[in-house]
């Protein structure tokens, strides 16, 4: 009987402390807008007639109280102001053409407020997220519950587990046993009933799995949401920032097809880029979207919050057991995004997967797009418009990254977390963030478009959409595991991401910390004035204001003081030298660098293959001097590079750096960017041709197309004058008046070669022995660091575990290593011609060196 009554009483305790946990924090925040924000500041504006006036700590004074108090104040004033140092002038506004979100609210009310009228002049928030457009948000869940494909895959997973349970008996009993046919005669009298049992079960876990991933999106939480963002936002932010157009784009694309889903993919930098953008969406009547959410995030009221937002959760690794897909998990992801979007609902994902630990795009994840990409193969919808969106902050909300690129093990969400964080941030200053929507593309003209590339390629790979049918075997290639997917949609889904990816990389703005964290670990490592930044970050604005929207304007030498100041003293630190000249520099500390780097790595995707080409150029140079010295006999008119030559060893410097940069578009070859990067380099004063030393754009594109006719005549000549090698002579050549900016991109990408290099050095320990994946990268995170102190590696951001495992991926493409699997564990081991040589890793070595910028020529 007790046993009974405590049961009884076990939910709605429960269900009553929950509900007193929501409501404490519901009412901490809104005490929190009260105390914190200009609540009593902008009541006493709003009703002037009563002479309000607030003193420092926001207490109401009347008009008898005044005379007095504003002495006060005064005098507080003053003496205040005498203790701080003189201001320095370090304005910034935001990028040319942008509005502040928080300070638009088109619902408010009547312009001027000089309306007694319209109530939502006195409360523009409130009246904003009231009469901001409503749309219809239904559910899915119902629909994924009697979908037939749910249940074909509920029984497929019932059965597998039933043969496995027969498998593993077969294994208990033994082949030779004399009683087996008895046992296997009475085990069949039982099947049937073992299999409804396993049926059933299946059937609960995937309700169970619906219910925990699926959205309860509703326009009460949006609204309140909106207010609530509206009020803490400029607490921590200077403001929002986005281009009114890119949002009329928006509207423009959902009213003209009404019935494609917008499918927004924003590269992921902080827990608020999903916040925000939906925030401005809803606040410029836009349908909000459906948001794939880690399901780490499914916190105490935080996870129901971002529910109630959009966030439909999934697991970070669908398939718990290595090499055995989760059949029942698959299906219910695949259908409750098959059917978000048959019932119109916008859908939101990070094609990335998680944040990136580095501050530049990770390599792109195509699992969810290629759901959306099915969806349209099969006709369940018409077409969808993929959206890329671009996410900047001047200053990062969620802290740094540093731990984890260290080698330390990220600390998991938790309720306690989210509360020290926000706490954290209400009381800090992050300046602007900036949110760019770029202009959405439908699959069907990507798909289209590559068919005809396919076409003209020669290939038999053509992707149209075809009636969906279904088959018995697991699909390896898709998400879900239960439908066809056709192995040729693996490129096609690839290219797209990797297009998404680029676009993305491309269209993100440069805020004002990320110039000044580029500066100062590429053309300024040792530190400078603040009028040396200044004028360098004049030289960076002229380099890419034509290609790279700034998210800054203003003078130069008020945005480094901005920046510097925003960053603090833990990354940057000013000090002043006997003229009283500020000197900016990197704060002493390995911690710095790496998060500095962070912020520098926005601009490093822009100049990577500047980097790569100058880097090869000044390497081939070094290995020519030392031909020459060795070969006396061997002579150059002058110290340049044929520029075959060194398209061709670009190349191959490309490939090391496939898993840390998208390089160029799908659509486009390496061959012809890397001309078309050789072209800026000539036009920008760094090299010069052994015709002119100035040319013009137009000259060079002639030039170009041309040197590709003479490659096709080159093809179709025969073998016999082919026999007869030709000479290549010099063509390209460096200017040595620009040798500043020269060594500044070459840093761009050195403290990747660094890592790399150490990386590949470290796979002697695996001559002839394996080792855990884990611990191969604690040695390599502890080479560097030691590398680091003794200056043998003179870039502290080389400590970085993303390059350590991202040179492994390089590593295991080109078969140097391999890695198994082993209960659930990673195996490093050699590869078969390493393993049984040792001086064969030499080679490997030599071309990661290729890669590394050696200064010890003298030409620098």
């Amino acid at each position: 009987m007790l046993a009974t009554l405590m049961s009884f009483l076990q939910g709605p305790v429960e269900f009553s402390l929950l509900g007193f946990i929501e409501a404490a924090s519901v009412a901490f925040i809104l005490y929190y807008i009260y105390a914190k924000t200009r609540t009593l500041a902008i009541i006493a504006g709003l009703f002037p007639n009563l002479n309000l006036n607030i003193n420092r700590g926001s207490t109401l004074l009347f008009g008898s109280q005044k005379a007095h108090n504003k002495a006060l104040i005064t005098s507080t004033t003053t003496i205040t102001a005498a203790k701080k140092d003189p201001k320095r002038e370090n304005s910034l506004a935001h990028g040319i053409g942008t509005q502040n979100m928080l300070e638009i609210t088109p619902h408010a009310g009547r312009k001027p407020f000089n309306t007694l009228i319209d109530w939502g002049v006195y409360f523009p928030y409130v009246a904003q997220s009231l009469r901001s457009k409503k749309f219809d948000y239904p559910p899915v869940t119902s629909l994924v519950e009697k979908d037939p494909v749910l249940q074909r895959a509920i029984k497929q997973a019932a059965e597998q587990i039933l043969r496995e349970q027969e498998q593993q008996t077969k294994e208990t009993t033994g082949h030779e046993d004399l009683n087996f046919n008895e046992r296997r005669n009475s085990y069949r009298s039982h099947r049937h009933d073992d299999y409804q049992h396993i049926l059933q079960r299946q059937e609960r876990r995937a309700i169970k799995i619906l219910k925990e991933m699926r959205s309860t999106l509703n326009n009460f939480l949006l609204a309140f949401t909106s207010w609530l963002l509206y009020k803490l936002l400029p607490c921590f932010l200077t403001g929002v920032v986005t281009h009114t157009q890119q949002i009329e784009m928006l509207k423009t694309a959902s009213e003209k097809a009404p019935g494609i889903p917008l499918i927004f993919l924003p590269l992921h930098r902080s827990h608020l880029d999903y916040i925000l953008v939906t925030f401005i969406l809803t606040n410029n009547d836009i349908r909000s979207p459906l948001v794939a959410a880690g399901n780490n995030l499914q916190i105490p009221v935080f996870g129901e919050l971002l529910r109630g937002l959009g966030a439909f959760f999934i697991k970070r690794k669908i398939d718990p057991i290595v090499g055995k897909k989760d059949i029942i998990y698959r299906a219910v992801l695949h259908l409750y995004l098959q059917h978000a979007l048959k019932m119109g609902h916008n859908v939101e994902f990070f094609i990335e997967g998680g944040r990136t630990r580095t501050g530049k795009p990770c390599m792109p994840k195509g699992g969810i797009l290629s759901v959306i990409v099915n969806a349209f193969m099969d006709r369940s919808i018409p077409d969808a418009l993929l959206v890329p969106v671009s996410v900047n902050y001047e200053r990062l909300v969620d802290g740094n990254f540093v731990r984890e690129q260290k080698g330390e093990k990220k600390i998991p969400e938790s309720f306690g977390k989210a509360m020290s964080g926000i706490w954290k941030a209400l009381n800090s200053k992050y300046g602007l963030m900036r949110i760019d929507f770029n202009e959405p593309y439908s699959i069907k003209e990507l798909v289209q478009s590559y068919n005809k590339i396919a076409k003209e390629d020669g290939s038999k790979k053509v992707y149209k959409p075809s009636a969906r049918t279904l088959q018995h075997n697991q699909s390896t290639s898709s998400l879900y595991g239960t439908d066809v997917v056709c192995e040729e949609h693996r490129s096609l889904i690839e290219s797209i991401s990797r297009q998404v990816v680029y676009d993305c990389a491309a269209a993100t703005s440069i805020m004002s910390t990320n110039a000044l964290a580029f500066l100062l670990l590429t053309r300024h490592r040792n530190g400078a004035t603040d009028k040396e930044l200044a004028t360098a970050l004049d030289d960076l604005r002229r380099c890419i204001m034509t290609k790279k929207d700034l998210g800054f304007s203003g003078e130069s030498i008020h945005i480094i003081n901005y920046a510097t100041d925003l960053l603090g003293e833990k990354l940057v630190k000013r000090s002043y030298d006997s003229s009283n000249q500020a000197i900016v520099c990197v704060a002493n500390g390995i911690e710095s660098w790496i998060e500095l780097a962070y912020y520098s790595n926005t601009l490093t995707p822009y100049f990577a293959l500047q980097s790569i080409v100058l880097t090869t150029f000044l390497n081939l140079l070094s290995k020519q001097d030392r031909t020459i010295e060795e070969n006396p006999t061997s002579t150059y008119p002058d110290p340049g590079i044929c520029r075959k030559k060194l398209i061709e060893a670009a190349i191959e410097n490309c490939e090391v750096y496939r898993y840390e940069y998208i390089l160029y578009k799908p659509t486009q070859t390496l061959e012809y960017v890397l001309e078309s990067t050789i072209d800026e380099l000539i036009a920008q004063g760094l090299l010069r041709t052994d015709q002119t030393t100035n040319e013009p754009e137009s000259a060079m594109e002639s030039r170009r197309i041309a040197r590709y006719f003479e490659d096709d005549e080159y093809d179709n000549m025969s073998d016999d004058y082919l026999d007869i090698e030709q000479p290549q002579l010099p063509d390209l050549f460096l200017i040595s008046d620009t040798k500043v900016k020269q060594k500044a991109l070459c840093e761009v990408l050195a403290p990747y070669g660094h890592a790399y290099l150490c990386v590949t050095q470290s796979l002697y320990i695996l001559y002839q022995n394996s080792m855990l994946e884990s611990e191969f990268i604690k040695l390599v995170m502890k080479e560097l660091n030691v590398r680091v102190e003794k200056q043998q590696c003179p870039y502290a951001e080389s400590i970085s575990t993303d390059s350590v495992r991202n040179c492994l991926k390089v590593l295991e493409k080109w078969s140097v290593i391999e890695i198994s699997n082993q209960s659930g564990l990673r195996l490093l081991a050699l590869g078969t011609l390493y393993e049984t040589s040792r001086s064969s890793l030499k080679n490997i070595v030599q071309r990661i060196s290729d890669i590394v910028p050696y200064y010890d020529n003298d030409y620098f």
